[in-house]
């Protein structure tokens, strides 16, 4: 999800209805205030959470919002869904609505889902790039062997998107289940990487995004606010 930066005298103009060229002089007569200090500059960029007011008026005041979630199978990862509940659904915010999802999960899957309202935090959760680790927890359907780790290890060829994974850690628990770590998150490429050895993925549970683990005393469905430290040290 892109940033919502904007310049301050585009974002007033579109709240007010007074041009651009118009607002120029109301600038230079202090009118204008970012986080509670007179600004006459009108070029300069705004994002979601800069507190703006145009003459003694407050035209934008939002609260930086960030949830862990323990998603439950069976729920959809979206805002609106007409088939299915989504995780919007389970929430009991009257702010839910402002929310978007940081790193979804299908429907099937379940564990540590991230939602937000701020764009530039998401963002630097998803974007392949910045390498944030995920880590799952898999349940297969036939037993695992050592010829798995060696595989993910030296990354899949897709056809269908013509591009090869980053390599991937798979470390075997037992039998029929693994703990696979990813730094990108391709479209349902587990179970893809799984399906290359004829092995259904049964089970799949994300366990942590990051250095942000998944609460153990957050029941299935339920969800809560991180700490400010949660929040700056996630990566």
């Amino acid at each position: 999800m892109q940033s919502k930066r904007t310049r301050l005298d585009r974002f007033i103009s579109k709240k007010t209805g007074i041009s651009r060229g118009s607002l120029r002089p109301l600038f230079a007569k202090g009118m204008v205030s970012v986080d509670g200090v007179v600004n006459r500059d009108t070029q300069y960029v705004i994002d979601e959470f800069s507190k703006v007011s145009f003459d003694g008026e407050e035209l934008q005041n939002n609260t930086p919002v960030y949830i862990m979630m323990h998603k439950p199978a069976g729920v959809v990862s979206a805002t609106k869904d007409e088939q299915h509940k989504t995780v919007i659904d389970l929430l009991e915010r009257p702010d839910k609505n402002t929310l978007h999802i940081a790193g979804r999960l299908d429907l099937h899957s379940s564990g540590l889902l991230l939602l937000t309202n701020d764009s530039r935090w998401s963002s630097r959760l998803t974007l392949p790039e910045k390498k944030v680790r995920k880590v799952y927890r898999v349940t297969l359907a036939n037993p695992l062997t050592d010829a798995y780790i060696e595989a993910f290890a030296k990354g899949m060829y897709f056809g269908f998107e013509d591009i090869t994974t980053r390599p991937a850690q798979l470390k075997i628990l037992s039998e029929y289940v693994a703990e696979v770590t990813l730094e990108e998150g391709r479209y349902h490429q587990i179970k893809r990487m799984f399906g290359r050895f004829r092995n259904p993925v049964v089970k799949l549970h994300r366990l942590s995004v990051g250095n942000l683990v998944l609460d153990d005393s957050l029941p299935e469905g339920q969800s809560r606010e991180l700490s400010e430290y949660e929040v700056c040290h996630i990566s």
